[in-house]
């Protein structure tokens, strides 16, 4: 029962979930328009998600809830990676599934790579404020 709800709930919600985001990213301030991307509009998917199990009675066992919101994070912030390069979107901003698809590698190392270079550009930021109050 689990399986089918959550089909259902997808099928239904999917689009309308991507279009909010891709919406985002016309907010003028970027760092909210990344917080409505990457936690706003999934904590809401997953907050009604949460709830429609509730009201068929087929609430998933906490794990799997936990393992749900931690792949949806991951995923929300994939989805800011790419909307932002211009990639997945539809409308006057879109290319072809193909073009985007095409260039799925090179998007996939960057996401990948994206901790690592926060991570360095925080120890060099630290470096820099050493070297400059010396």
């Amino acid at each position: 029962m689990i399986v089918l709800v959550e089909l259902a709930y997808v099928t239904a919600t999917a689009g309308v979930y991507a279009g909010a985001q891709q919406r985002a990213l016309q907010i003028r301030s970027r760092a909210m328009g990344n917080l409505v991307i990457a936690f706003v509009v999934p904590g809401l998917a997953q907050f009604l998600d949460y709830f429609v199990h509730q009201c068929f009675g087929a609430a998933a066992p906490a794990r799997a809830t936990l393992a749900a919101c931690i792949f949806t994070l991951v995923s929300a912030l994939f989805h800011l990676h790419v909307m932002r390069r211009g990639v997945f979107l539809t409308g006057h901003r879109s290319r072809t599934l193909a073009e985007d698809f095409r260039n799925m590698s090179v998007l996939l190392m960057g996401f990948l790579r994206q901790p690592l270079v926060l991570v360095a550009g925080g120890v060099h930021a630290r470096e820099a404020e050493s070297e400059a109050s010396v």
